[in-house]
Parts: C-alpha cells; sequence; structure tokens
C-alpha cells in the first residue's frame, strides 16, 4: 500500500468518520433537547412507556462517546505504522521533517477522537440528567393523582 493512501485513510478516513460521527452526536443531541422540552409527563400513565420515549437516541450518544478515542486510536496507529515504513523505506537519507509531519498526522488522530468523544460523553451525562428528572417529576405527577 502506498504512503500517500495510508495518510489520505487517516486524513479522510478515520478523521472524516470522527466529524461524521461528531455531526450524529450534535444532531441527535439537539433533537432530544426540544423533544424533552416538548414533552408532557402528565401525559403518560406507564413509567416504561415513558422511559422508552425518553431514552431514545442516548445509547448511540453514549456509544459515539465511548469508541471515538478508539477510532482516533486505530488513525494513529495507522499514521505510526506509516512513519515506521518510511523511516525502514529511506534507512540512508532520512528526513527529519518528513517523519514529524506523519508523527503529527498520528497525533491529529489522536486528538480529532478526543474532540469527538468528550463533548458526545458531556451530552450524554447531561441528556441522561435530564430523563432522571422528568422521570422524577413523572412520579411527582403520579403521587399528586
Amino acid at each position: 500500500m502506498p504512503i500517500e493512501e495510508i495518510k489520505n485513510i487517516v486524513d479522510y478516513g478515520i478523521i472524516g468518520l470522527l466529524a461524521f460521527l461528531s455531526f450524529i452526536t450534535f444532531w441527535f443531541a439537539i433533537e432530544r433537547v426540544l423533544y424533552y422540552r416538548s414533552i408532557k409527563v402528565d401525559n403518560y400513565s406507564n413509567k416504561t412507556a415513558l422511559e422508552l420515549d425518553l431514552s431514545k437516541r442516548l445509547a448511540t450518544i453514549a456509544s459515539i462517546g465511548s469508541n471515538a478515542p478508539y477510532i482516533g486510536l486505530l488513525g494513529t496507529v495507522l499514521a505510526i505504522i506509516l512513519t515506521f515504513y518510511i523511516i525502514g523505506d529511506k534507512q540512508d537519507t532520512i528526513n527529519p521533517g518528513e517523519i514529524m509531519k506523519h508523527l503529527a498526522l498520528a497525533l491529529k488522530a489522536t486528538a480529532a477522537g478526543l474532540v469527538v468523544a468528550i463533548p458526545a460523553t458531556v451530552l450524554y451525562n447531561a441528556l441522561l440528567t435530564k430523563v432522571d428528572t422528568l422521570l422524577a417529576k413523572w412520579e411527582i405527577a403520579q403521587d399528586e393523582k
């Protein structure tokens, strides 16, 4: 596999996938916030039905938050392999600038994974707190009836 192909896999494949996952995370989070604002817990007579409606898409956000660092790590490993390949291929004329560019590519993949994972995890926890609050409001409403 040519060096440029591995670089493109890391740049466009791994980082592109992480950008897509970030978009999905924010899309789902916005949808959930809007849904939580509009929900009327009094309309539910069954707590399980309410929980099912409240928890939709949360597992996806949690999965993205927990797996994005591993996707970034995959990009890091591929870029490090690329760097070692370059070092091994050009033993007599190693250009330190070329090595640094590929190591920077590896760090870019790691950073991209964290940039996706941290907000996804924060959003998941915030949304889960809102779910717990809405469930508590439902229980209070049931006790008052």
